[in-house]
């Protein structure tokens, strides 16, 4: 056996001790460095992680994590937006056991099915939009929009148009983390990594009110951010055009809640030159705007909608594409073979898992408690976070919310004078955030939420407390350095 105490094996052993007389503790600092030895996290500036150590999560129950030190933290994140029905569901574990013990896996290829992924393709078409009957089974949102990106060209080849190979995208939208997902996306710093975007991808302006709407009302606005598609269809020419893509609420890029004129024009826009509409729901969908689909909720019909994340509440990986009637039928009728999938396709334990977690938003009717009173509570409660000397907007929809930090308050929110971004204040707030057991994400300078949909009005009490808190001392903070009066 190996001497070295961060071996594998030995760390094991060495970093966890427990008894029966209390509870689990672990030894933050090897795991930390074992962490730190082999572990290269996504999204993550390695020499800074190495340098303070990651922290480390060991327990979930409903909205709450512990962390190896024992610090109880509330999770206003949902763990990475996924986290619908909360931590700790039993039902849930126990649902991916039998299926273990039944079926662990078998692949969808060969002319072959299994029963949860049938069972649970029928369920997502009982609660899609009523055009919607068919599901492609990912093993997550980035392959999810690979597989769009794959079909709407698929699509326009079996028509007669494979000259329609072009699809449009959003700045600063984010559709996954794959070289196709991560091109469909439009963050610059993805971008600059890996020559990106690939071709075949081009972008349109956003529709954020606070950064560009000034001197316009929100539906004037919302009304010129959806032109800016139809200019580039022009530009580009229609017969060119395969798809435009879109989350309902712009999620990682700052939960960008568009005006209500937007996605209408959008959808008129798209039905005008005949270009499919893609909806990427991976964080929307399951309930977290109050709807089964955020596309309802907005009034809009899509050819395709990217699901992950809330479909098994985090619990085990799963995604796909939910398939509209106007692709499904070009693709089964025209097609032939399909060249694209994937070994986890259909995965029967993540379909167990899925069709556990639908059965329990169901049944504590998760999707219209959002929708008519956790939601709403939400909403007037983060409102009043508008009236924080730092905050020179705060919004939110369902079960997302945002804020924006500034360095002084005007007379509209177009008036507020901001902070310069390489002063890092979200970083500073997040920072205040983690260490009062609050887990609040920071997009540069807007701080966003996107909770468990079990969350109580009370949770929602707790959790607006610490965040006024945080605001607070992130204020005092600044005051000290002189970057606020």
């Amino acid at each position: 056996m190996s001497s070295n105490p961060l071996a594998p094996g030995a760390a094991l052993v060495a970093s966890v001790k427990q008894s029966a007389a209390r509870p689990r503790l672990y030894d933050t600092a090897a795991i930390q460095q074992l962490d730190s030895a082999h572990y290269l996290h996504p999204f993550t500036n390695f020499q800074d992680l190495n340098a303070k150590g990651a922290r480390v999560m060991v327990r979930g129950e409903g909205i709450y994590l512990w962390d190896s030190q024992g610090s109880k933290i509330l999770d206003g994140m949902s763990g990475l937006w996924c986290v619908n029905v909360g931590y700790g569901r039993t039902r849930i574990s126990e649902a991916v056991y039998r299926q273990m013990e039944t079926l662990p896996f078998y692949n969808s290829f060969f002319n072959t099915t299994n029963v949860p992924a049938v069972q649970l393709a029928a369920k997502l078409v009982e609660i899609a939009p009523l055009y919607f009957n068919h599901v492609f089974f990912t093993g997550s949102g980035s392959e999810a929009n690979d597989t769009n990106v794959r079909m709407v060209r698929r699509y326009w080849d079996l028509l007669g148009q494979p000259q329609r190979h072009t699809i449009i995208s959003r700045h600063n939208a984010y559709h996954g983390s794959t070289v196709a997902g991560a091109s469909l996306g439009g963050m610059d710093g993805m971008h600059a990594q890996g020559g990106l975007p690939i071709p075949g991808i081009v972008h349109i302006g956003q529709p954020n009110y606070f950064e560009s709407g000034k001197g316009m009302s929100e539906d004037a606005f919302g009304l010129l951010a959806a032109s800016w598609l139809e200019e580039k269809i022009l530009e580009l020419g229609p017969e060119q055009v395969a798809a435009f893509i879109g989350e309902p609420v712009q999620g990682a890029g700052g939960v960008l809640i568009p005006p209500a004129s937007y996605w209408p024009e959008i959808q008129r826009i798209c039905d005008k030159y005949g270009v499919l509409l893609i909806a990427d729901e991976v964080i929307c969908g399951f309930g977290r705007l109050g709807k089964w689909f955020a596309s309802e909720l907005f009034g809009i019909k899509p050819d395709l909608i990217t699901f992950a994340k809330g479909v098994t509440s985090g619990y085990v990986p799963l995604g796909g594409v939910l398939v509209g009637d106007r692709v499904a039928d070009v693709l089964i009728d025209k097609g032939g073979e399909f060249n694209h999938g994937f070994t986890y396709s259909g995965h029967p334990v993540a379909c167990a898992a899925a069709l556990e977690n639908i059965r329990i938003i169901e049944e504590e009717e998760l999707v219209r408690k959002v929708a008519e009173d956790t939601g709403p509570y939400l909403k007037k409660r983060f409102a009043e976070l508008g009236g924080h000397p730092l905050v020179g907007h705060a919004d939110s929809c369902g079960f997302v919310a945002g804020l924006n930090l500034v360095r002084r308050k005007g007379a509209t929110m177009h008036d507020c004078q901001l902070f310069e971004p390489e002063q890092g204040v979200g970083m500073i707030c997040r920072g205040y955030l983690f260490d009062k057991g609050m887990i609040m994400r920071a997009v540069g300078d807007r701080m966003i939420v996107a909770p468990p949909l079990v969350m109580t009005r009370a949770q929602i009490d707790e959790m607006i407390a610490l965040i006024r808190a945080c605001l607070d001392a992130t204020h005092a903070d600044l005051r000290e350095r002189g970057w606020v009066a």
